[in-house]
């Protein structure tokens, strides 16, 4: 009695593979909401979408992460260059202050505050959102902020 035996379970990438997954991985370094300030991203793209995760600072020791989608077919299908986005970030720092009166001295004690937005965006992609180009846009997001509670930023960068 011959016994046959086939292990396929394990799958093999060839090179055409790892190329498939490499060009649906993007990296992208700029300034705006998908860099989380001066910052870079890390990108998955497809044909009409791209979802990322940024790090970057706002100032000099204001920094944080973000995380963003942004799709190019919500209204012209014939074109993956005008993305609409929506993402949530690390925008700001502020202190806040708490005055009390201990024994007739005025308390001052203040604490430091991470400010988040949460956004619309507008990018244009110049050669298209799943290709290496130049980024340009404009967003609008609110805050958690006990001041500046809504702003706009630009937005200038290359994904790779």
């Amino acid at each position: 009695m011959a016994t046959s035996f086939s292990c396929s379970a394990f799958a093999q990438t060839t090179p055409a593979d790892d190329q498939d997954i490499a060009s649906q991985i993007s990296v992208g370094v700029g300034l705006g909401t998908m860099y989380s300030g001066l910052g870079a991203n890390v990108a998955w793209t497809s044909p009409t979408d791209l979802k990322y995760i940024s790090a970057g600072c706002t100032a000099q020791k204001e920094c944080g992460l973000g995380i963003g989608w942004i799709k190019t077919d919500l209204f012209d299908s014939a074109s993956n260059k005008h993305g609409m986005g929506i993402y949530l970030s690390k925008v700001d720092e502020e202190w806040q202050w708490d005055v009390r009166n201990v024994d007739g001295r005025m308390v001052y004690d203040g604490q430091e505050k991470d400010v988040y937005g949460l956004g619309l965006s507008y990018t244009y992609f110049m050669n298209g959102i799943n290709k290496s180009g130049t980024t340009a846009g404009v967003s609008f997001h609110a805050t958690n902020s006990d001041y500046d509670d809504k702003e706009i930023w630009l937005q200038l960068g290359y994904q790779f």
